[in-house]
């Protein structure tokens, strides 16, 4: 079985500058850029120690109208149009219909029956670079919904990738917080909660594994970017933070202290 099956395996932010984009994220997390070289698209590779872990573009023109800059991630899938006609039947969306990356694979952009959006992926046959370390800076450490409904959400993605329950943590008057592994006997790799009223719309939010937090947050303001939330020390003694970038995407960042 394809150990990433089901997994996240990608991350991309679409955004209004993307040059400027690039140049935060590289003073902020310490990715390298790398362009692509596709040739009928600027794409700018983010890598750690020279392996890809996620890619940054300008917003498209055909994206859905109103569409903020963000980040998406990308879940693999075994088939992405199965995967995408099934959570069309389950009351989801498909934004973007299957199709094909020439040399990269397979993929398509959809929504829960929320409107929390991801993007389904395939990959070309060939070799998969090896997985990098967990908590190495500058991959992805954490991935978090905030959902308009906790029970349905989790109904809807245990049925359509096979998530599993890990801890359920009471977070008092803002409910509980899930945790979810991609399968049993895995480790947990997000959370799932109740969104609070500040966030209109249901969505995710990925983590960016950093040294420290401290440092991390004061690199974000010093570079143009906003602390919305944090720092704090979460369960398990992890400290996080939440951030804009300078053209308004939300991203976080976690470290294993301050």
């Amino acid at each position: 079985m394809d150990p990433t099956a089901n997994s996240f395996v990608w991350y991309e932010l679409m955004t209004t500058d993307a040059p400027a984009a690039a140049a935060f994220y590289q003073q902020v997390i310490g990715w390298k850029g790398v362009d692509a070289g596709m040739p009928d698209m600027a794409y700018t590779l983010l890598q750690v120690a020279g392996q890809s872990v996620a890619g940054l573009m300008a917003l498209p023109a055909d994206v859905v109208p109103g569409t903020p800059p963000c980040w998406t991630g990308y879940v693999a899938v075994a088939d992405v149009d199965a995967a995408a006609a099934r959570i069309s039947a389950a009351g989801g969306a498909v934004h973007r219909a299957p199709e094909d990356i020439p040399g990269v694979g397979r993929f398509a952009v959809v929504a829960d029956p929320q409107g929390a959006v991801l993007c389904l992926f395939k990959g070309a046959p060939g070799d998969e670079p090896p997985p990098l370390a967990p908590a190495t800076p500058g991959s992805m450490g954490w991935h978090e919904l905030y959902a308009t409904d906790l029970d349905s959400a989790w109904a809807f993605y245990n049925s359509q990738f096979g998530w599993v329950k890990d801890t359920a943590i009471d977070m008092g008057p803002m409910g509980v917080y899930q945790l979810f592994a991609t399968g049993a006997g895995s480790a947990a790799v997000g959370g799932m909660m109740k969104r609070p009223p500040e966030m209109p719309v249901s969505a995710w939010l990925y983590y960016v594994n950093v040294d420290a937090i401290d440092a991390a947050a004061a690199r974000a303001t010093a570079a143009g970017g906003k602390v919305i939330n944090g720092p704090m020390e979460v369960p398990g003694g992890s400290w996080i933070v939440q951030c804009l970038d300078p053209q308004g995407a939300m991203f976080a960042m976690v470290a294993p202290g301050r």
